[in-house]
């Protein structure tokens, strides 16, 4: 069985290897499902997406640390690769900054997000986003840092810093959250191909980047980010998004077409969809416990 530790350790190995992690966003338990048997090393759990299939809003402040740790906690539950969650600002001062990130370990993720926009905080690719004082932000980290239970769970520190105060203020907060304890550096939203080089160039801890497709940041290729220097790849946007279009697409053709022709090769196989969602434990279980 894969335990919360297990895998904490095997995504703390794979970081110290050479290489680009590749993460893809998951955002409900189909999501975390498929991506889970694919053979990813990292997913991650996006805010955006989550609270978009969860409550059906925006990423805007509205989601709850409750609403966000039963979301965190079932996609660990259901899943056995590692996970890094958007844990958003914490959810409060310093004292709920704790109780998140304990709540978070507990529930069995490999490691949360915590990033120094002003509550209610937005999506990072969309405008109006104000930050923290870098000092309040290293007393969250700190404190984040020392209430997590085993080193292996680990702190994402994300500055929102570059869209308001420049990319000289982001690095300067990037650097000031690795020394305050926190083991992944993310600046949101860099603008160009230049400021990715720097970003990745300018830190000395595993840094992320961040690709949203239609975003404020330029998406390149792996191959590229790993030159560069990056150790995480997270792509938050890209299931949804692609969910997005083929309901689309498909919610079109039933109510245009004759819906089994024109349906052809556009759906998930029946059966296989019901042995991702487990209907053959409960196959084997009924026949198991069949009466005579």
């Amino acid at each position: 069985m894969t335990t919360p530790a297990s895998k904490r350790q095997s995504l703390a190995a794979r970081l110290a290897k050479p290489g680009l992690l590749v993460a893809p966003g998951i955002f409900d338990l189909i999501s975390a499902r498929l991506a889970d048997r694919m053979g990813f090393d990292l997913l991650y759990m996006t805010g955006y997406g989550t609270v978009a299939s969860y409550l059906g809003l925006p990423d805007a402040g509205l989601a709850t640390y409750t609403d966000m740790l039963a979301r965190a906690s079932a996609f660990a539950q259901g899943t056995s690769t590692p996970i890094i969650a958007d844990g958003d600002t914490g959810y409060g001062g310093l004292l709920n900054v704790a109780h998140t990130v304990r709540g978070y370990e507990a529930g069995g993720v490999a490691g949360i997000q915590l990033e120094d926009q002003e509550f209610p905080k937005k999506c990072g690719h969309t405008p109006g986003r104000r930050v923290i004082p870098m000092e309040d932000m290293v007393e969250k980290i700190r404190v984040a840092s020392d209430a997590r239970s085993s080193s292996d769970f680990l702190i994402v520190a994300r500055t929102d810093a570059r869209t308001s105060l420049g990319l000289d203020e982001a690095l300067r907060r990037a650097q000031a959250y690795a020394q305050a304890g926190a083991d992944i550096l993310f600046v949101e939203s860099p603008e160009s191909e230049e400021e990715l080089a720097r970003i990745a160039s300018s830190l000395d801890k595993p840094v992320l980047v961040n690709n949203v497709e239609g975003g404020r940041t330029p998406v390149l290729p792996k191959s590229r980010l790993d030159q560069m220097g990056f150790k995480l790849a997270i792509y938050p946007a890209t299931g949804f998004l692609a969910m997005g279009k083929a309901l689309e697409e498909v919610y079109s053709m039933l109510q245009r077409d004759d819906a089994p022709r024109s349906l052809e090769g556009k759906l998930y196989d029946f059966e296989a969809f019901s042995k991702l969602m487990g209907f053959e434990q409960v196959w084997e279980f009924d026949k198991a416990h069949a009466r005579d």
